[in-house]
């Protein structure tokens, strides 16, 4: 069990007020759980995007990832809404090391891959992340939430926006 100061949590709920409450939702939510697994040849961001709305799922996010690819398209650090041509593709095998972010419609994935050799290299997930022999995924849903991207004009970007679900939904 790890031992957390409690200043670390006075801290963290003085951050989320000072957002502002619209773009950070500092009550709880309940939780729903999905694992699916991706066959070779499947392409991951799409088949996660399909799930999602098949399901409907307003708030889902990476829970956690296991797999290897043979493609990948990235968006590096440097990029910026001006500057986007920081983009890589990849090509062979990769173990996938991470998986994280949400998944609303404007999906905000970013991941880590590994070589033969143990070098990693991430991003953010731009697409073409094909499975080589599997993707076992498994995504979490918040039930009272929901998540939506709303373009920050400080950033350029969709950025998250987190609302509580309304009830008639």
């Amino acid at each position: 069990m790890v031992n957390v100061r409690p200043s670390f949590f006075s801290r963290l709920r003085l951050l989320l007020v000072l957002s502002g409450s619209e773009n950070s939702a500092g009550a709880g939510s309940n939780l729903h759980v999905y694992a699916v697994r991706f066959c070779p040849g499947q392409e991951i961001l799409g088949s996660l995007q399909a799930f999602v709305e098949e399901r409907r799922l307003q708030a889902p996010f990476i829970m956690t990832c296991v797999g290897s690819v043979t493609k990948a398209t990235l968006r590096l650090a440097n990029a910026s809404a001006t500057n986007t041509k920081e983009v890589i593709h990849l090509t062979g095998r990769y173990e996938i090391v991470s998986l994280v972010g949400t998944l609303n419609r404007d999906a905000h994935l970013h991941i880590s891959l590994s070589d033969a050799e143990g070098k990693t290299i991430g991003g953010h997930v731009l697409g073409d992340l094909e499975v080589f022999t599997t993707a076992e995924v498994v995504i979490g849903e918040a039930a009272d939430l929901l998540f939506i991207r709303e373009m920050d004009d400080q950033t350029g970007f969709p950025e998250l926006v987190v609302r509580p679900r309304s009830t008639t939904e």
